[in-house]
């Protein structure tokens, strides 16, 4: 499921990256980034619809063919919702975290 996001914390190239998901789910998701990522290393993502944001982890960060890498990320502490467009074009929530989960 593809879903633009924004993610930064990165250590030596400070600020936010605008891109998209290669897929996702409650636990975590696996995002396109033009920057390398340092396994374990800590970031912050947030939908650019909708209002879920979460701490992640990387898992991993692997180089793609061309330019770029994908990087599998871990939800630390989500947060919100994930909202997406569905083919009529209305908006959904397709993921919710509470955080009371987490700690139930």
């Amino acid at each position: 499921m593809e879903v633009g996001v924004q993610i930064s914390g990165h250590e030596q190239l400070p600020g936010l990256e605008t891109t998209f998901t290669q897929n996702v789910s409650s636990q975590g998701a696996r995002v396109r980034s033009t920057r390398r990522w340092r396994p374990d290393e800590k970031l912050w993502i947030s939908t650019l619809t909708g209002a879920f944001r979460a701490l992640a982890r990387v898992a991993y960060c692997q180089r793609q063919r061309g330019a770029g890498f994908v990087v599998g990320l871990e939800f630390l502490e989500p947060a919100g919702a994930w909202v997406i467009a569905n083919p009529s074009g209305r908006a959904e929530a397709q993921l919710r975290h509470r955080e009371e989960a987490r700690q139930a």
